[in-house]
Order: structure tokens, then C-alpha cells, then sequence
């Protein structure tokens, strides 16, 4: 084979046939995920009408003890094609052939600057590429930016995606949720609670965007304001009946009263709230059955309207909801 032309980073601008099998993945490959659905489309059009963009890989030289030598390939760009060219059946593909072996830096880069160009990075797979760009190669954010053609912000907002807990990071992963919605539930990372609140109902309230952030902000607006609440006992059973319904509660204290507010996600969620509170009823009602007889509880001797009025006011007494064990 030729000498690569000084000015090329291809060996003679050549397109070589190469077996699929000799050809190694790009072990800095960002993307993770590849929808198999549009793989098996990608295959049925390269059997039909072959590999239109040649794959990008380097070219390795490996001496045997024997004394004999094998030819390597890495993979730099076009993973997708690859995998697609192997489900179609295909036993070479074409590829164009680096002229000098890239270091560690340069497969990351080139990887990335591909997918980024054709788009087909999901968010958390680009925030995770751009994450080991500056934590492990030290590039600032203005940097990558520069190399992808993006705003120093944008990589930094991309970046911070990674801050969302694993299976809210899957979640925009699969597409159940989109990258928009990472920013109202970034604004609730010191609260993780009222964060996984907000995920739930991202998900089965189908939330848009702008709804979530409306709630958002008024969560961090709460937030200040229990700052100057000095009523202690009123926070920590606002906590307790959040944990106990599963679900966001507020208490809202006016000068006279005030007033609960208990969400729920669907009908199914309402009704066994619902039922919680049933079955609490019924427990102090029967809990009251059974009470011994003492000497406020003899039988009544007097004017019989006044002890209908009595009992009503014990009734009441008993089914208020202060009384509830939540």
C-alpha cells in the first residue's frame, strides 16, 4: 500500500472493502443507545441499495510471536452502519482509512462531532461525551463548544443533566420525558423529595414543559416562604402527611385557620387516599367501642336533649381530622 499524501488524513483519499468482522467498535463511542427499529430500517435500505457513506477507522499492524502480521481496524465513525451492514448480512463494508493512528482524545472527539452534526446523540449520552471531554481530557466548556459548533451554555447546561438521579436520566434516555423538563426538575436537586414528586407527575400527568416550571417555581417560592414560618409543628406535619399519602402536601396557615391542599396524579391515586382515610375512621371509631366505661362515660342520668347535644358534639369530635393517624 501507498504512502498517505502529506496533506490528506486519508491513505490516498482511497475507499478500501473491509470485513465487518475485522473491524473493532470505537471503545469511546458516546452513543449508547441505538433504537433497533431504526436499525433494521438502516438494513433493509443497505441491502437494497449498499452502504452509501463509507465508514471512518484507523488501521493497526499487529506482529505475531510466529512472525506473521495481522491488520486491525478501529472504528472511528459510523457505528450505525456498521451495526446495520452486520444485520443486513453484509461480509465487507467501505471505509476510508485514517493515515496515522488517533489517540484516545481524537476517537472521543471525532465520535462526538459526528453524532453531534447528524443529531444522533439523546441528551444524556451528549451531556455524558461532553462530561468526559472536560473531566478526563481537562477541555473547558467554552472549549467543547468551539468544537461542536455550540455556546459555552449550552455545554454547560448539557452538563448538568447529570445531576438528575439515574432513573429520571433513563427516563428522558427512552424519551418519556424530553431534555426540556430536566431543567423544572434541576431546580428541585436540593429536593429530592419534591423532585420525585414533580417527575411522577411529569410522567403520568403528561406535564409540558411550561407546566412543570410553573410548579417549580412555585415550590422554591413555598420554600422561602416556610423559611419564615416559625411554627415548627406545622412543617414537620406537613412533612409527615406528604410521606404518609405519597404525595405533595401544603399547609397554608391563615390568621384565622387555613387551608390543606393534598395533590394526586390520577383517580386511582384520589381513591386510595380516600380509602386511607376510611380506614382510619373506622379504626378510631372502633378503637372508641372499646374503650372501658369510666366515670366520664356512665350511663346518663338528666335531661335527655341535653345529652343528645353532648353526643353530637363527641361525634363530631371523633371524625375530626385531627383525630386521623396518617
Amino acid at each position: 500500500m501507498t504512502e498517505p499524501q502529506p496533506s490528506s488524513p486519508f491513505y490516498n483519499n482511497a475507499i478500501y472493502w473491509v470485513e465487518v468482522e475485522k473491524i473493532k467498535p470505537n471503545p469511546f463511542q458516546p452513543r449508547r443507545e441505538f433504537d433497533q427499529s431504526a436499525l433494521q430500517a438502516l438494513a433493509d435500505s443497505i441491502r437494497q441499495y449498499g452502504v452509501l457513506q463509507a465508514l471512518v477507522v484507523t488501521r493497526k499492524e499487529i506482529f505475531r510471536d510466529d512472525g506473521s502480521m495481522a491488520v486491525e481496524y478501529e472504528l472511528v465513525a459510523g457505528e450505525r452502519r456498521l451495526r446495520a451492514s452486520k444485520l443486513a448480512g453484509l461480509q465487507q463494508v467501505p471505509v476510508l482509512i485514517r493515515a496515522k493512528e488517533d489517540s484516545d482524545l481524537m476517537k472521543l472527539e471525532l465520535a462526538i462531532i459526528e453524532n453531534i452534526q447528524r443529531e444522533d446523540l439523546n441528551p444524556v449520552d451528549r451531556a455524558k461525551a461532553f462530561n468526559q471531554l472536560s473531566k478526563e481530557f481537562g477541555f473547558k466548556h467554552s472549549e467543547i463548544g468551539i468544537k461542536v459548533g455550540k455556546s459555552r451554555e449550552y455545554v454547560s447546561n448539557t452538563i448538568r443533566i447529570l445531576a438528575l438521579p439515574e432513573h429520571m436520566l433513563q427516563a428522558v434516555s427512552d424519551g418519556k420525558i424530553t431534555e426540556g423538563h430536566t431543567r423544572p426538575l434541576l431546580m428541585l436537586v436540593d429536593r429530592p423529595e419534591e423532585q420525585e414528586t414533580l417527575f411522577k407527575e411529569i410522567v403520568f400527568r403528561k406535564l409540558n414543559v411550561r407546566e412543570a416550571e410553573t410548579i417549580a417555581r412555585k415550590i422554591a417560592v413555598e420554600k422561602t416562604r416556610k423559611k419564615e414560618i416559625v411554627d415548627q409543628e406545622l412543617i414537620d406535619m406537613q412533612g409527615k402527611l406528604s410521606e404518609t399519602l405519597g404525595t405533595r402536601v401544603s399547609i397554608e396557615k391563615k390568621e384565622s385557620g387555613g387551608k390543606l391542599t393534598i395533590d394526586f396524579f390520577s383517580n386511582e391515586d384520589l381513591r386510595a387516599i380516600l380509602n386511607m382515610l376510611e380506614k382510619n375512621k373506622e379504626a378510631a371509631v372502633a378503637e372508641a367501642l372499646a374503650a372501658p366505661v369510666t366515670e366520664d362515660h356512665k350511663p346518663f342520668e338528666g335531661d335527655p336533649d341535653a345529652k343528645l347535644s353532648e353526643d353530637k358534639d363527641d361525634t363530631e369530635e371523633l371524625y375530626s381530622l385531627k383525630n386521623f393517624s396518617l
